[in-house]
């Protein structure tokens, strides 16, 4: 009798400590701001691994709007084409932030409310630039587009 209250607390114990699972689906978008422009995509799989890709031109602050258009344009091209050569890979996650496994920066941190995952993309020596993206049932052309 007195094991059942025991085995009862160490399992609620077990349960309270286990990882929490990844949020499953697709995102996706776009940042354009301070000459950097990225365009960005993120996967997490049934089985946790996450698919991630985020091409990124930089020093485009004295750009004239038509060239970064075209640049817009060929970030397009390079994320949908290379997409299918992207590895999965496992990150742990703690509910809300993804890092490297054993790692301490943030990679990704997702918001179980709005379901919006933002993207903590590191270029050169520079601070985490904040990529938010929105949730998508498929993947657009463009990172850019709405819906």
């Amino acid at each position: 009798m007195r094991r059942a209250p025991a085995v009862l607390a160490l399992a609620a114990c077990l349960a309270a400590c286990s990882k929490p699972a990844p949020p499953q689906g697709r995102w996706e978008g776009g940042y354009s701001g301070g000459g950097t422009l990225v365009a960005a995509r993120v996967e997490v799989g049934a089985d946790g691994q996450v698919r991630v890709s985020a091409p990124d031109i930089t020093s485009l602050q004295s750009a004239k709007p038509e060239q970064l258009q075209q640049e817009r344009d060929r970030l397009v091209v390079d994320l949908a084409s290379g997409w299918d050569g992207v590895a999965p890979r496992v990150f742990d996650f703690d509910g809300t932030t993804f890092r490297k496994p054993g790692g301490i920066a943030p990679q990704m941190v997702w918001d179980k409310a709005s379901n919006q995952m933002t993207l903590e993309l590191y270029i050169g020596t520079n601070p985490a630039l904040p990529v938010a993206l929105r949730p998508v049932a498929e993947f657009h052309d463009s990172p850019w587009a709405s819906g």
